[in-house]
């Protein structure tokens, strides 16, 4: 697929299903993301692929932080929050590892360096036939959750990256 092909068609998967993408597709992803502006080459951004083992730990992150931000949440609560790690047959994380205090590159454009690579990968998935979902929501802020991916707090989730077959999409957005 051409990169207008891959612009003009790309949209949030509404649901994904089995397979998701191989090695060598994930290599070429972040390979891609990784070629986005950086402001002094700092190369802020963080890959986090989870294996089965690791999304597992990441869903504990998540549900400890639904359990402190919301006072006696229901069982059914929690299951929804760790069900939302498990949406997808591949999950990728991408942090921004703040360079804090640099001189000459602001925190503000680290994080937009990072944003620029989550839609290179977006659109990367999308030339080699995969959908995505960039999901964030409050668990992308919270330490602990952070902190499960070794990330530090001054650190930002930038994007949580749900990654399969194309199972169902969404309308396209308008092009305004």
């Amino acid at each position: 697929m051409d990169l207008f092909a891959a612009i003009e068609s790309r949209t949030t998967a509404g649901r994904l299903a089995a397979p998701g993408p191989t090695a060598e597709h994930l290599a070429r992803m972040i390979a891609a993301a990784a070629r986005a502006p950086d402001h002094g080459r700092l190369k802020p951004w963080r890959f986090f692929v989870l294996d089965q083992a690791a999304r597992a730990r990441f869903a504990d992150a998540v549900v400890e932080a639904r359990r402190k931000r919301l006072p006696a949440p229901t069982p059914e609560q929690l299951t929804l929050e760790r069900d939302k790690v498990w949406r997808s047959p591949t999950l990728l994380v991408v942090g921004c590892a703040v360079h804090a205090g640099h001189p000459k590159v602001p925190e503000i454009e680290q994080v937009l360096a990072v944003g620029a690579a989550v839609e290179n990968l977006l659109l990367a998935a999308q030339a080699l036939g995969y959908g995505a979902m960039w999901k964030t929501g409050p668990a992308a802020y919270d330490p602990g959750v952070k902190a499960a991916l070794g990330l530090q707090p001054v650190d930002h989730i930038v994007a949580i990256v749900h990654l399969g077959t194309p199972a169902a999409t969404l309308a396209a957005p308008s092009a305004q």
